[in-house]
């Protein structure tokens, strides 16, 4: 059985909590986690590359001189792909589509297998609550340091998933380098990737297990508060 400690916003120990395995106990699939990375990316990816064809190139309207008798090759247009400033044949195009599909299952499966290695790297940090009573960053910071994350010497790189949105907090962390804030509604498989250190609050965790459980009775009545 799978279990951590809870901390307080001053970095105390102030209890255990006891992990579902369906959800911070998957075995790791590499190729399934690649594809779900894949996906994610490429349904994120902007079509910016656009080439003009001889039908969006302007002008080229009138026929640049009569078909036969002058002794040149013919032609209907200056706009021609062939003709200087004309249309391009093959180029990128506006239409293209760089859309992905991903099962729905498989796709909440590549999160779990995230969240599992944190859980199984001992780089997940749960709290027993997260809140802010003003818009300070410094308030924020303090908390990362008090859970032994605000050490400026090295990278920092944490993310902190909140069970519902908060403006306070999502306001007071997000100047700070190294440091990504999202609600449980938004989870996705790049931010898990990215970030080395999770930050999640009891509450929130509660919430991943009525998710992803599979109706499986829940494991938060063992939340063990000092």
């Amino acid at each position: 059985m799978l279990k951590t400690k809870v901390y307080n916003p001053k970095g105390e120990v102030v209890g255990e909590v006891e992990l579902n395995s369906r959800i911070f106990g998957v075995k790791a699939n590499k190729a399934l986690i690649h594809q779900a990375v894949v996906t994610q990316m490429a349904n994120a990816r902007q079509v910016l590359a656009h080439t003009k064809g001889r039908s969006e190139v302007r002008g080229g309207g009138k026929k640049p001189w009569r078909q036969k008798g002058t002794g040149r090759a013919r032609h209907g247009s200056v706009r021609s792909p062939i003709w200087i400033g004309g249309g391009v044949t093959f180029g990128p195009t506006k239409e293209r589509n760089f859309k992905k599909k991903i099962n729905k299952k498989m796709k909440q499966k590549a999160i779990l297998m995230a969240l599992s290695d944190r859980s199984l790297n001992n780089i997940l940090i749960v709290l027993d609550k997260l809140e802010m009573t003003n818009y300070k960053t410094k308030d924020f910071n303090q908390i990362l340091k008090a859970v032994k994350l605000g050490d400026k010497k090295a990278k920092r790189s944490v993310l902190t998933i909140l069970e519902k949105k908060d403006d306070k907090v999502m306001r007071s962390g997000r100047n700070l380098t190294g440091v990504k804030i999202i609600n449980l509604d938004n989870i996705n498989i790049l931010d898990l990737l990215k970030y080395k250190n999770l930050i999640l609050t009891v509450a929130g965790v509660k919430r991943l297990e009525e998710r992803y459980g599979n109706n499986v009775k829940t494991q938060m009545s063992n939340v063990k508060i000092k």
